[in-house]
């Protein structure tokens, strides 16, 4: 657990927990923690039972924005791609009037991030934490969609190039994680649309307004995902097409060596009889005749096929 006195972007370490129960003079107390650590915080800061539950819990938390008498609890989640799959990772919020903790179970980028901005804008109030955090949030989100539409292009390409069995399973994984994510999108956007509307005593009547421009990116990017969600339909139906090419070239290539061979199996099946009047079978050259005949006639079958582009 860390505890900072923030006031005018400049951090100062403070070491006894008990000091960040007062308002400072100026500025106020951030307290970044781990979930082990609100066994000590709940009592002091008088946590909700409900939210210290969710912190501890193990399930995916949606997120949600709850109102209590001494402080806000925010739940909002930060996103991670790895080029195989989507994670997201809960930030979970404590607001209060001199005082914000964040507690997460996972190391989250965006809160390292956070640290030279706040100080770049002088930063002296936890609602300004807030925002400025949820907005790094968000904007993430945008970068995630860039390096997933990255990916559908590139298995698109791969599609087209060269398909493989393997694919398939990209696609189907791709597209449940888009899903997933489409879902989770929905909470999201209504705590940043509760944050930006609703009358909050803890968040500035000036500041609040700013959360309306978060709000519209967070749309764009539940728009985003839907297009990547359609984008992945259209890659399913390029797959099975080209399966299909792939199957009926096969089926053509074959056809085209079976009809090749049909003639020169008429011939050897004619020469194949067991007949005793067939004048061809005393003839000096007939072998070496039938053999001519059926390379010349294979052959000119392959030429033509291959001029017509059959094979």
């Amino acid at each position: 657990m860390k505890i900072r006195l923030v006031n005018n972007g400049v951090f100062i370490p403070v070491d006894d927990i008990e000091q960040a129960l007062t308002p400072p003079a100026e500025g106020f107390y951030w307290i970044d923690a781990d979930v082990d650590d609100l066994a000590v915080l709940q009592p002091l800061f008088m946590m909700h039972d409900l939210a210290v539950e969710d912190c501890l819990s193990d399930e995916e938390q949606r997120p949600k924005i709850e109102i209590y008498e001494s402080h806000y609890f925010i739940v909002v989640n930060s996103i991670r791609f790895d080029d195989e799959e989507i994670f997201l990772r809960a930030v979970n919020l404590f607001l209060g009037r001199h005082y914000i903790i964040s507690v997460t179970k996972h190391k989250v980028s965006e809160l390292r991030t956070l640290k030279p901005i706040l100080w770049e804008q002088e930063v002296s109030t936890p609602d300004r934490l807030l925002y400025l955090l949820v907005d790094l949030i968000v904007d993430n989100y945008f970068t995630v969609g860039d390096r997933i539409e990255a990916r559908i292009e590139k298995l698109e390409e791969d599609i087209l190039m060269h398909t493989k069995k393997s694919h398939l399973n990209e696609i189907i994984g791709l597209r449940s994680e888009i899903l997933w994510l489409k879902k989770v999108l929905g909470p999201q956007k209504e705590v940043i649309n509760t944050l930006n509307k609703k009358d909050l005593r803890l968040i500035d009547d000036q500041l609040q307004k700013y959360f309306s421009d978060i709000y519209e990116n967070a749309v764009k990017i539940s728009e985003t995902f839907e297009t990547y969600r359609d984008l992945m339909g259209n890659l399913r139906e390029a797959y099975q097409s080209s399966i299909a090419n792939r199957a009926n070239e096969i089926m053509r290539v074959f056809t085209a060596i079976t009809t090749v061979f049909m003639p020169l199996t008429v011939i050897t099946g004619i020469y194949g009889m067991n007949f005793t009047n067939m004048p061809e079978l005393d003839w000096k050259y007939a072998y070496f005749v039938v053999i001519g005949l059926m390379v010349t006639l294979g052959l000119s079958m392959f030429f033509i096929f291959r001029k017509k582009d059959w094979i």
